[in-house]
């Protein structure tokens, strides 16, 4: 298939995009550079610069197969403080994208959602029915735009799939994670053990959980782009699935912790600081349903490979 993958100079976009090329699809990768990296895009792929709202109707005249949608704006404090900033990056320049998909009759899409529009839910793990009630405005855009895909899969028959993830981590060879602003636990953590953080904070260890410190579910990002391609695969006119993608499995931040040190051979030393406004004691998912219709399940689930492979890109791009 010749496919549009936006945000593909991302972290999650950039695998997405070398897995798809892997697969033999032919990839254009649209990213406009604001929080990607330009030596992320695989060599096999069209890189177009340039904001995706100013671009979608011209680049989709094109012609393609199908659209994965990872372009957005993620930072969660960031969208409380300029709301604007993440209703217009996010939700109207997916309403501009859907409207070019639809006329260039374009049917296709696997969108990246997150586990965000679900708030604080009381029932671990989470199902995908669980009511979304998003605490953040970056949520509540996810969670906008899965409204609009759901309202052109039913009114022009588009072929939609909403992944919802929880923590992606690791790496995939010379692809994984570098943000400007680092907001993960585990770059943060191996951060420490490459001397650019003193310390790591823990925001709290008397949270109701094994060790009293918050527990996550993380996935490694080759199996969260397995999954998009199982989705693209998969996908039915006229419908828009939503799926959560997690091991099932949650993490302490202690755990995380500890893992790092075994990893790296560093002590990297922790602080325990108050804890954080709005932080649930544990998120995880229930990936049931991926397993039952996407035929899908994590292949890297262990936290030490994990680890390890964010690690091993960490340390081979510090060197750099």
């Amino acid at each position: 298939m010749r496919l549009l993958v936006t945000g593909g100079a991302g972290y999650v976009g950039s695998v997405c995009a070398a897995r798809l090329c892997e697969a033999g699809h032919e990839v254009v990768v649209v990213d406009d550079l604001s929080s990607g990296h330009a030596d992320a895009v695989p060599g096999g792929c069209r890189f177009v610069e340039a904001e995706l709202s100013d671009v979608a109707d011209s680049l989709l005249a094109e012609g393609f197969d199908g659209v994965l949608h990872f372009a957005a704006k993620s930072l969660v404090g960031e969208s409380m403080q300029d709301p604007s900033k993440y209703w217009h990056g996010n939700v109207v320049t997916t309403l501009r994208l859907l409207e070019a998909m639809r006329k260039h009759e374009i049917t296709r899409l696997v969108f990246s959602s997150t586990a965000a529009v679900y708030g604080q839910p009381d029932t671990i793990p989470i199902p995908e029915d669980t009511p979304a009630q998003p605490t953040n405005t970056y949520g509540a855009t996810k969670l906008a735009m899965d409204h609009a895909i759901e309202s052109y899969a039913t009114a022009h028959g588009l072929a939609a799939t909403s992944l919802r993830y929880f923590n992606v981590a690791g790496a995939y060879g010379a692809y994984g994670e570098r943000h400007a602003v680092e907001t993960h636990l585990i770059p943060i953590v191996l951060q420490v053990a490459l001397g650019q953080r003193e310390y790591v904070q823990i925001f709290g260890d008397d949270w109701p959980t094994q060790d009293g410190t918050c527990v996550r579910d993380y996935i490694h990002v080759a199996d969260l782009a397995d999954a998009h391609l199982r989705a693209l695969e998969l996908a039915q006119p006229g419908r828009h699935r939503i799926y959560n993608l997690g091991n099932g499995t949650g993490f302490s931040v202690k755990q995380v912790v500890d893992t790092c040190r075994q990893v790296t051979g560093h002590p990297i030393p922790a602080r325990v600081s108050p804890r954080r406004e709005g932080d649930p004691a544990s998120l995880v998912a229930s990936g049931e349903r991926a397993r039952q219709e996407l035929n899908w399940q994590p292949h890297r689930a262990e936290l030490d490979t994990i680890v390890r492979h964010a690690w091993e890109f960490a340390h081979a791009h510090h060197r750099d």
